[in-house]
């Protein structure tokens, strides 16, 4: 397993808008992406800031459910 790069909120989004996720609105330094299925809707929170934390990068990974390998080093 490599390590997460250091992303910015706006690289994130854009990482998620690439699978699907929509932004939806923004409040304050808080950028709302949402993915609507059949099913469900998943909503993820990302920070707009210029280095999202290793941590806050791995709790966007799991509320999304896309493989982690999409925000790993190459």
């Amino acid at each position: 397993m490599r390590n997460l790069r250091v992303l910015s909120g706006r690289e994130i989004c854009k990482i998620l808008a690439g699978y699907g996720f929509v932004e939806v609105r923004q409040r304050g330094s808080h950028i709302i992406m949402q993915l609507k299925t059949e099913e469900t809707t998943i909503t993820v929170p990302v920070p707009n800031h210029t280095e999202v934390k290793i941590g806050t990068l791995q709790s966007i990974i799991r509320q999304s459910g896309l493989p982690r390998h999409l925000f790993e080093e190459t």
